[in-house]
């Protein structure tokens, strides 16, 4: 008799264990924007990152639509070997001012398209670098709602928006979140413009580099927050049984 509570508390541990993981599994299958903060009114560098969450094909293109109700007057693409990129413009309803000089278009759409013998396979990731600005001061974040091509004809939709108060949405769209600018500084802690770049105030591939260096800290820290959970539940169950095991020791 004394078994049957100890295999129930075992099973219990194991399967919060279990949904924990299946739980936090499909947050890392996004497709996402790293770093997912920049600061308002400087430009960046960003990277779109692709996971492969389909284990019988392969992800064969991208499709970033840009948001025009807060234009992006420059945006550069990284060239990427093996993937074709297409921009596209959109004319804008109403002109923005930039550098002082009226811009009536703006970029509304990129898409990475694999060349032949390149894909981003099963178990593997891609990611997609931009150079965006001048970030918008009127607004908190951006959402860059995605597609996602594979070779057997899925397509992924990364669009949907995510709401306060509400659990976050199975597809949702990747999203830069836009930081209020620093006191004393036009740019903050944006990646700095500097005159060795174009004239718009990019900055060179180093600079744009470091905006990403801490790119992977978020996934790392999430992989141990879930790692270190299971850990706990396992032990916690394990620890209830040993005592349980001295308890009926000692009575017998």
């Amino acid at each position: 008799m004394r078994s049957l509570p100890t295999r129930r508390i075992a099973a219990v541990a194991l399967t919060a264990a279990a949904s924990v993981v299946a739980l936090a599994g499909p947050a890392f299958a996004h497709v996402t924007v790293n770093p997912g903060n920049a600061q308002q009114g400087g430009y960046t560098a960003v990277d779109f990152r692709v996971p492969n969450e389909n284990d019988n094909a392969s992800t064969v293109k991208l499709e970033v639509n840009l948001p025009l109700d807060h234009p992006l007057a420059s945006v550069r693409t990284l060239p990427m070997p093996g993937w074709t990129t297409t921009v596209e413009k959109s004319k804008l309803d109403k002109p923005i001012k930039v550098h002082g000089n009226d811009v009536n278009e703006a970029v509304s759409k990129i898409t990475w398209t694999a060349d032949a013998g390149t894909k981003i396979a099963p178990g593997q990731f891609q990611e997609f670098r931009v150079s965006i600005g001048p970030l918008p001061t009127d607004t908190d974040k951006l959402v860059f709602k995605a597609l996602q091509s594979y070779d057997n004809g899925d397509v992924v939709r990364w669009i949907d928006e995510a709401k306060d108060g509400q659990p976050e949405p199975a597809k949702p769209a990747p999203v830069l979140a836009l930081d209020k600018a620093a006191a004393g500084g036009e740019h903050g802690a944006t990646v700095a413009p500097t005159a060795t770049a174009d004239g718009h105030g990019h900055g060179d591939a180093t600079t744009q580099a470091a905006a990403s260096s801490d790119k992977g800290s978020d996934s790392t820290a999430r992989v141990l927050a879930v790692v270190g959970i299971v850990v706990g539940l396992v032990g916690a169950a394990f620890g209830v049984l040993g005592l349980r095991r001295k308890n009926g020791g000692s009575a017998s």
